[in-house]
């Protein structure tokens, strides 16, 4: 990380968390920033006024948000579409791939995936006869970069894996998956849902084939609107839907019955119908704009930070943070020994101390909001509640 990584400091004013709060719940459903809120209202009321909106207001927000998704993130802008969940990503990919699959063929996934990292992938594999082949939890402190390694081969068509487990945090390392999987030939799609906005994620060198991220999360977008990328070699495969704005010549409404044939340019073919939201992508704009200005290695550098002392902690509480090295830098999964209070969660929420839990672990997910007060409180709240004070 670099040194302005370092000296990130927390960014809580740009967040309208009272200072009673303490939100370690990211990964669940992230803050929106003021300012984002800010241009949400003006958005709606722009609505309330439909005359003074134009054909480029058609356009011109969705073309900011590939610029500034491009700048964040990296990349070209023409790789860049809208959508508006993870499922409608990996539903597009999934309808690509219906007629280049074949009974001889695989799809590599890992256990307990995020649904809409798995559902779609499953009913390819009954539509196209290719085998589902699941990559297992790793035991003890192993890796899941090695599990799903070991699951590739010259059978493997496609791999759909993330960035990090959704549920814990651990890390696959997806420059060593990515070369695995063009040695055999296979397309690489990444759901980085639980990534994309916290985590570094060097796309010249994972040059994936398809990148989804549902935007509520890390990306600080409004409900409702999210993120897909495709390489250019996947330009001109079939979207899901077949929207008029993603069309050649669609800027000229007089001549929209003309049903132009060709697409626009780039990745645009992929973007949902009615991407011109003026109630959701001003936030997005907003919330890209803000973390390219942060830097995703920033972002990720000061949660690190975070989270590393809050793991030291909790392992003084006999709770078993993931191993420091196999997790991300900004979601900390907690497991304990013995089963945890069935009513943790809410006594937390008591405590006004928010956390997930998922099956026998805590997970801990801070944003630039937390503080040194947040860090305590949590501490805090957690040993009461666990009998450990």
């Amino acid at each position: 990380m670099t040194q302005l990584a370092a000296q990130l400091s927390p960014q809580r004013a740009l967040f309208d968390i009272p200072n009673e709060i303490a939100y370690f719940n990211a990964a669940y459903n992230a803050p929106l920033l003021v300012e984002a809120e800010e241009a949400l209202h003006q958005g709606v009321r722009s609505k309330c006024h439909p005359w003074t909106r134009v054909p480029a207001d058609f356009f011109e927000d969705a073309e900011r948000f590939r610029t500034l998704a491009a700048q964040a993130f990296g990349g070209a802008a023409e790789n860049y579409a809208l959508i508006p969940s993870a499922s409608y990503g990996t539903s597009t990919v999934g309808r690509i791939f219906e007629t280049r699959l074949g009974a001889e063929d695989e799809i590599v996934v890992i256990e307990e995936a995020f649904p809409s990292n798995f559902l779609p992938w499953q009913r390819l594999a009954r539509e196209t006869g290719a085998t589902l082949v699941t990559a297992p939890w790793p035991a003890g402190e192993g890796n899941w970069t090695e599990q799903v390694l070991s699951k590739i081969t010259p059978q493997t068509a496609l791999v759909a894996v993330p960035n990090c487990h959704w549920s814990n945090g651990a890390v696959l390392d997806l420059i060593a998956i990515s070369e695995a999987a063009r040695a055999v030939g296979a397309a690489l799609v990444l759901e980085v849902t639980q990534s994309l906005g916290a985590m570094p994620l060097d796309l010249a060198r994972v040059q994936p084939d398809f990148m989804i991220a549902s935007g509520y999360k890390w990306l600080l977008f409004p409900y409702g609107l999210s993120l897909f990328y495709a390489a250019p070699q996947w330009h001109d495969a079939r979207p899901l839907e077949e929207s008029w704005l993603n069309r050649a010549g669609a800027e000229v409404f007089e001549t929209l019955s003309d049903y132009a044939e060709a697409y626009q340019p780039g990745a645009r073919r992929f973007d949902m119908g009615q991407k011109s939201m003026p109630t959701l992508l001003p936030g997005a704009l907003v919330a890209l704009r803000q973390i390219g200005d942060w830097g995703v290695e920033n972002i990720a550098a000061r949660l690190q930070a975070i989270n590393d002392r809050l793991a030291e902690a909790m392992v003084e509480m006999g709770l078993s943070p993931v191993p420091k090295s196999q997790r991300s830098p900004h979601i900390l999964g907690v497991a304990a020994e013995k089963n945890l209070p069935e009513g943790l969660i809410p006594a937390l929420a008591q405590r006004q101390v928010y956390v997930s839990r998922r099956g026998n672990a805590l997970r801990i997910a801070p944003h630039l909001h937390v503080t040194e007060a947040d860090e305590a409180r949590l501490l805090s709240a957690l040993s009461a509640c666990l009998g450990r004070g």
